[in-house]
């Protein structure tokens, strides 16, 4: 159900107002001047459902008081070689924005390995570039284009995909499950690019398991996509691996790691973790070394049940091929 009426937010805002002081101001965070916008977000991952919505809202606002979340800006990974190896394996960037102002966040799935440093790092780091978006990116596009922008779209590359992903299964779902719960109707539409017969399978069997709305958000687009997401933003915002015609894609564009917003050394990572350390040096504590620790949620058991059955499937494509071993190896 994606129809929120008026009745339902005035419902939700009269609940709300009865919150304490401290989830008032994390609040405040959240809905960056737009709360009525807020409500709606969370009223629709509840389909309409005002007290499982208020629920919901209330659970999020105390994981962030919990876990520090408004502070979490202000805790840089470091050293610097540490973070650019979280960069260089937890593969996600800002590539520009599409012509009616949204976000483009592209993400490297199928070459991702997340295997550079500990969980509680890319926990952190996941949770930052949420933080991040939701706190400058988006309050600077609505600024810049003049009418309220409150989502994105997000470009998913599965070039690379392979069996070996399954070891990244448990991982991806603690981050799913803390966007489903606490970053709810962030994006617009899921595009799909570069995917191989891998992901073909796996998403003929979970694609029934989703929920309706979140069908009509994926599209998967043939080869690298590049004609049909240049309908709907410049080729300047094209991420790297979108740019070359057909299918296939490779890790650094041919201009090098700055036209890549994968890395580094991009302009939106620069930005992004000179942000992070600049509000660090305003805090008095100095800086520390070492992940942040979140508590993880317990993911919903429908994400669970998605989750048990991309498993299984990559089970059985193991076994039909005589790799069911090889991806136990690392």
């Amino acid at each position: 159900m994606d129809v929120v009426t008026e009745d339902m937010i005035k419902q939700f805002q009269t609940l709300i107002q009865q919150i304490d002081e401290p989830l008032r101001i994390t609040f405040k965070t959240i809905h960056q001047g737009y709360p009525t916008e807020t409500l709606v977000r969370f009223l629709k991952a509840r389909d309409g459902n005002v007290s499982k919505a208020h629920k919901m809202l209330v659970d999020c606002l105390n994981w962030r008081i919990q876990n520090e979340i408004d502070n979490i800006l202000a805790k840089p990974i470091v050293p610097t070689d540490l973070y650019r190896a979280v960069r260089d394996s937890q593969l996600i960037g800002l590539s520009g924005y599409s012509k009616e102002g949204l976000p483009v966040i592209a993400v490297g799935v199928g070459l991702s390995t997340f295997d550079k440093a500990s969980v509680n790092y890319y926990v952190q780091s996941h949770i930052q570039m949420n933080e991040y978006r939701d706190r400058v990116i988006l309050p600077a596009a609505t600024k810049k284009f003049g009418r309220h922008i409150g989502t994105c779209v997000k470009v998913l590359d599965m070039t690379g995909l392979k069996l070996s992903a399954l070891n990244q299964v448990k991982l991806l779902t603690v981050i799913s499950t803390i966007d489903d719960l606490n970053y709810p109707e962030k994006t617009d539409t899921y595009y799909v690019v570069n995917a191989p017969y891998i992901f073909s399978a796996c998403w003929k069997v979970v694609r029934p398991l989703l929920h309706q709305r979140t069908r009509n958000r994926v599209q998967v687009l043939p080869g690298s996509g590049r004609d049909e997401l240049l309908a709907i933003m410049d080729y300047a915002s094209l991420p790297h691996f979108c740019r070359r015609e057909g299918s296939g894609s490779s890790w650094h564009s041919s201009n090098g790691t700055t036209d890549n917003c994968f890395s580094l050394d991009h302009v939106f990572h620069q930005q992004l973790y000179n942000y992070v350390k600049q509000q660090a040096m305003r805090m008095t504590a100095p800086i520390r070394q070492g992940s942040v620790h979140v508590n993880f949620p317990e993911p919903d058991p429908e994400d669970a049940k998605i989750a048990e059955t991309i498993e299984s499937e990559f089970q059985r494509l193991g076994d039909q091929n005589g790799l069911s071993n090889s991806y136990h190896k690392h």
